[in-house]
């Protein structure tokens, strides 16, 4: 079986109300706050508490900073340093946070025409939205959620201040970011979908849509800062498992891009340094396929399979690392089948195995890892996982 979790975005999405319903849904504070602390990264506390917005209960967090340990100018590179350097931090939630990251990275790169490296985070690269961020990725893992998915997002109306002055609401950033994805404006004239908020959507969620089909086992809701007429100022999650309700079949449509350029002067190192970065860029595939091109030159066709929202993002990976002057694009529905992510220990190595309905399949850079450590060949090494996952399936 597969656990997903729906948020409902009715009424908009931050990265505290992401927190919030995922806690509220019985994700663990005290796991969410040891994973924070391998960061080390001092200077923040966290609170969770009960509330009402609009007579509904939900969880409010509060990330409360010591403005000394809140100056640190955050780029890209910084936080994916700091987030790559915590140790212990579960390899799922830090594969997460860097995707979320690295969107946002992509969307401020496209609203302010600079690189992702140039990038400097401000509201969005305070320790609060660390905290939000990483926290959000270890809430998941608590409650071990291997699918994201959400309904269509609700954004406000108006202005809203940032650092740069007074922006449209929503701010470029979530605009950026939710490309793709299903919006819809409402009046009320404050901020419901944050930049955070949307880079969790863009680098977590695999769909958007109503309700999956599932066996509902948790709720939950994340409270806003403020009570807002009309509305409940909260974020829903549904979690569920999917594969309770199938036949073995169990899954869900998604509804994908595909990017592809011909390249016909590029090196196999850059190649494969390219379909690398669409990855890291937050591809959800990538791959090469040789072909004759035009005037009988040896070629290759590039292509990349991603979430809509994060297709600006990769176009520009493509065209940095290629050189190629166009792209090509296509909308496909991908049948994502329902799977669950094991972890077992090889010779006393941490192994991922991916666990579908027919076949278990051993993380390749996991059993390299261990292979090269314990000298053995990288095919003994996944069987020992394969075999020891199907031992931990049956228990």
């Amino acid at each position: 079986m597969t656990t997903v979790a729906w948020w409902h975005c009715f009424s908009g999405i931050a990265g505290d109300m992401a927190l919030g319903s995922l806690l509220d849904a019985g994700a663990d504070l005290e796991e969410v706050v040891a994973g924070l602390a391998m960061l080390s990264v001092p200077g923040w506390h966290i609170e969770a508490g009960k509330t009402t917005r609009s007579g509904l209960a939900a969880t409010r967090l509060i990330v409360e900073v010591d403005p000394e340990h809140d100056v640190v100018d955050r780029t890209w590179g910084t936080i994916r340093g700091t987030i790559e350097a915590a140790a212990g931090l579960p390899e799922r939630a830090r594969r997460r946070a860097q995707r979320v990251f690295a969107c946002l990275a992509s969307a401020e790169s496209a609203v302010h025409g600079i690189s992702a490296e140039e990038v400097h985070f401000h509201e969005v690269g305070g320790l609060d939205a660390l905290v939000d961020v990483v926290g959000t990725c270890l809430a998941l893992e608590s409650l071990d959620v291997a699918l994201v998915c959400a309904s269509p997002v609700a954004v406000g109306t108006g202005t809203v201040r940032g650092t740069h002055g007074v922006l449209p609401n929503p701010a470029p950033a979530v605009v950026q970011l939710l490309a793709g994805a299903p919006v819809h404006g409402t009046g009320q004239t404050v901020e419901l979908t944050t930049p955070t908020g949307a880079a969790l959507l863009a680098g977590l969620a695999a769909s958007f849509g109503p309700l999956p089909l599932m066996k509902v086992t948790a709720s939950g809701y994340g409270a806003g800062a403020r009570d807002l007429p009309g509305t409940p100022n909260v974020l829903q999650v549904v979690v569920g498992d999917e594969g309770a309700v199938g036949d073995g079949m169990a899954g869900h449509n998604q509804d994908l891009v595909v990017l592809e350029a011909n390249v016909d002067d590029v090196t196999g190192e850059v190649l494969a340094h390219t379909v690398e970065a669409l990855m890291v860029a937050g591809a959800l595939d990538a791959w090469l396929v040789p072909v004759l091109a035009k005037k009988g030159r040896p070629g290759h066709v590039v292509s990349a399979l991603a979430e809509p929202g994060a297709l600006a993002g990769l176009a520009r990976v493509l065209a940095r690392e290629t050189g190629t002057l166009g792209f090509r694009q296509h909308h496909v529905a991908r049948w994502a089948m329902a799977r669950q992510e094991l972890e077992v220990e090889v010779g006393g190595h941490p192994v991922r195995v991916k666990v579908g309905p027919h076949r278990f399949k051993a993380e390749y850079d996991d059993c390299a890892r261990a292979a090269a450590r314990l000298g053995l060949p990288v095919a003994e090494v996944a069987r020992h996982a394969e075999e020891s996952a199907r031992r931990l399936g049956r228990n």
